[in-house]
Parts: C-alpha cells; sequence; structure tokens
C-alpha cells in the first residue's frame, strides 16, 4: 500500500490513502504498533471516503489507539488533499467533527478544529469540577504542578503553566498523568511557559504517542488554557520542540491552528 511520510512543526505521521480500495477492511492495533515500530510515527492517519467533507481521516496513536481528532495530522492530509485537488480550501470529516482548512502559504495550512470544550462532560472528566483550575498538585521532584486546566479539542487535554518548559519532567509527568482516573478516556498533558500575552513555549505528552515534537491540538488547549486563566489573549504564537504554530480561538469559540507541513518521503507498506 502507498503511503507518505509527513510532519507538522516535526508532528510525524504516516498517512495511508484507501478511497479506493473497495476492500480496505481497516488497519488493526497491533498492524499499528508494528508500522509505529518500522516508521517512527506519532500517529498513523488513514484517508477514507466521506459523505459530509471532502475525505474523511480516521487516527491511530502510534500504540494503536484511536484518537478522536489530530490537528497537524489534519492540517497533513489537507495539504495532500489540496494537492491533489488544486483546491485552496477542503472540509476533513473525522471523528471529532468537520475541519475547514485552507492555505496558508507555500507548505502552510490553517484547520479550524472547532469549539474549545470545556464542559468537564465533555472533555470528558469522572466527576464534575471548574474545568479551568483542576484540584490537582504533582510533585516534580522540585516543587509542584497545580490547578492545570483542562479542555477538549476533539480529543482531552490537561495543560500545567509552567516556569520553565525546557526543565520540567514531561516525560515522567506526562506518563503518569495520561492514565488518572480523573481522565477516563485518558488525556494529552500540555506543559505551557507563558512568555508573554502572545507567546506561549509548549511541551506535550500525547495519549498513544508520548513525548512528541509539537501536537496541534494540544496548541488550540494550551491557547485556550492561558486564555481562561488571564494570562493570554485569544491569538497566540505556540513554540514546540519541532516548530512554530499561530493558535486564533475566534469569538464563536472555534480555535485555528496555522504552520508548516512537511512531506519527507514516500514509502509502501505492507499490512
Amino acid at each position: 500500500m502507498h503511503a507518505f511520510l509527513m510532519n507538522g512543526a516535526g508532528n510525524a505521521f504516516l498517512v495511508l490513502d484507501v478511497r479506493a480500495q473497495a476492500d480496505f477492511g481497516g488497519v488493526s492495533e497491533d498492524q499499528a504498533r508494528q508500522l509505529a515500530q518500522t516508521h517512527a510515527f506519532d500517529q498513523l492517519l488513514i484517508i477514507e471516503n466521506s459523505d459530509t467533507g471532502d475525505a474523511f481521516m480516521r487516527v491511530l496513536n502510534a500504540d494503536g489507539s484511536s484518537s478522536g481528532a489530530c490537528g497537524n495530522g489534519a492540517r497533513c492530509v489537507a495539504w495532500l488533499l489540496m494537492r491533489e485537488t488544486g483546491a485552496s480550501k477542503i472540509t476533513l470529516d473525522s471523528e471529532g467533527g468537520l475541519m475547514p482548512a485552507i492555505s496558508a502559504g507555500d507548505m502552510r495550512v490553517c484547520v479550524d478544529l472547532g469549539l474549545a470544550r470545556t464542559d468537564w462532560r465533555d472533555i470528558p472528566l469522572s466527576r464534575e469540577m471548574d474545568t479551568a483550575s483542576l484540584p490537582i498538585s504533582v510533585d516534580t521532584g522540585k516543587g509542584f504542578l497545580e490547578n492545570p486546566g483542562a479542555v477538549s479539542m476533539g480529543n482531552p487535554h490537561c495543560l500545567f503553566i509552567v516556569e520553565d518548559a525546557e526543565t520540567i519532567p514531561a516525560r515522567a509527568i506526562g506518563h503518569r498523568m495520561e492514565h488518572d482516573p480523573l481522565f477516563p478516556e485518558r488525556a494529552n498533558i500540555g506543559f505551557a511557559q507563558v512568555i508573554d500575552a502572545q507567546t506561549i513555549r509548549l511541551r506535550v505528552w500525547e495519549r498513544g504517542a508520548g513525548l512528541t515534537l509539537a501536537c496541534g491540538t494540544g496548541a488550540a488547549a494550551a491557547l485556550v488554557t492561558t486564555a481562561r486563566k488571564g494570562l493570554t489573549g485569544r491569538e497566540a504564537t505556540i513554540i514546540a520542540d519541532g516548530g512554530e504554530l499561530l493558535a486564533h480561538w475566534r469569538d464563536d469559540d472555534h480555535v485555528t491552528v496555522e504552520g508548516p507541513v512537511e512531506l519527507t518521503g514516500e514509502i509502501e507498506v505492507t499490512l
């Protein structure tokens, strides 16, 4: 099967286009994990036919689990579809809903990730609480991280405000917090250092993938969380390990994320 190796600001993907394969039976968790071991991606993206969008994007994490949304992945798939059709805008369907995307320049795409959902039932959390400031305290070994925010961008995010994103033990805390009982569907764990009202340094532990170079829905979640806490405005540059993203929390509560995409190779894979 023909596949594309892509990344969005360093967030790595293997993309399969199965729209022409009527007998495609899906990718099992075991198959996804085997592909991830061989090709070292964060998410496997499968382009399928859609009755409501230009295509449907299915997302499997590196551990084989499914995800309702993937912001940087959506930008990469949108770029492939726009290259194929010559269009400057397309609409992707996904388990998290419709995601309109537009070309934002050479090898740049902006995607609308939909509503920022802040109700505890929508994230979801295991019990009712204020999602702008969760009653959580985590020992880092050099102090405590407290009162993170939570939001769903089609997938659940928990975001801590930190003084120094470079030194925080993101891997250890992320692995532990992903599986906290508060998050019945697990959670992506973000660590945001607010540089100023328009700039956020961000690292994200993605559920099912681990510490990644960037996370599109994580960038959206970082903006929403810091804005709700009064630390930023509703637009900010998000500095990830793999590059920069521009996030905008619009007045209609939709969040857009814009940034670079890269096609690094085309290969054949066997399922």
